[in-house]
């Protein structure tokens, strides 16, 4: 008997007692999960995200709709940005119209291809200010999961308060399992047996966080 088959044994032996004529699984496995933190108004709870993103090294910026194309075209600059990664949909009054040039993601794109771009720009499907996480769910203004993964330096927005969640339960009542999620907190990094931190081992080295909305009253 492997791993796997003794796991799921065990799950089958806790259930054993309960039958659909009982009650439904819902109810018989409960989730009463924390939903909230704490008594947070929506300010504070981007406040909150803002802390943890910056906790985790990742680095915030703020902007309205009309500062977002020059705020995204002096980070390309400041990274030196010869390419610029887009997905499929994301907006394109987010992007400088000069500027870099645009890579647009294909199938035939090998990860040897992906790997000489400079910088990759993306939307989110929700953010999480408990543990300030982005979550990408490959949604067009998102692309596929290996743009994200692959450049060196991730430019991601998040619409604020609209994509802002309070709680990882929160955010796992919108998004949908089916889909490519991909959870990111903070710039790639491990660690080795002496707590050494590497960065960019399995993802960008750099990730920066761009709040999209204008300042939210207390």
């Amino acid at each position: 008997m492997n791993s796997r088959e003794r796991v799921l044994g065990r799950v089958r032996r806790a259930l054993a007692d309960v039958t659909p004529q009982d009650r439904p699984y819902e109810e018989a496995v409960p989730r009463d999960y924390l939903r909230e933190h704490g008594e947070l108004t929506v300010r504070q709870t981007v406040e909150l995200l803002a802390e943890n993103l910056a906790d985790y090294r990742a680095i915030v910026h703020r902007a309205d709709g009309e500062e977002l194309p020059l705020l995204v075209t002096r980070l390309l600059a400041e990274r030196g940005a010869r390419e610029v990664l887009v997905p499929p949909g994301l907006p394109p009054e987010w992007l400088p119209a000069a500027g870099p040039v645009r890579i647009h993601d294909r199938a035939a794109d090998t990860p040897q291809r992906l790997d000489r771009v400079d910088s990759v720009v993306t939307g989110c499907a929700v953010a999480i200010a408990e543990t300030g996480t982005i979550v990408l769910d490959g949604s067009p203004d998102q692309g596929r999961r290996r743009i994200s993964l692959v450049p060196d330096h991730h430019i991601c927005v998040v619409r604020v308060p609209e994509q802002v969640v309070s709680s990882v339960p929160q955010a796992l009542e919108r998004l949908d399992p089916t889909r490519p999620l991909t959870w990111i907190s903070g710039p790639s990094a491990t660690s080795d047996i002496e707590l050494d931190r590497v960065e960019g081992v399995h993802g960008p080295r750099t990730l920066e966080v761009i709040l999209l909305g204008r300042p939210l009253s207390a």
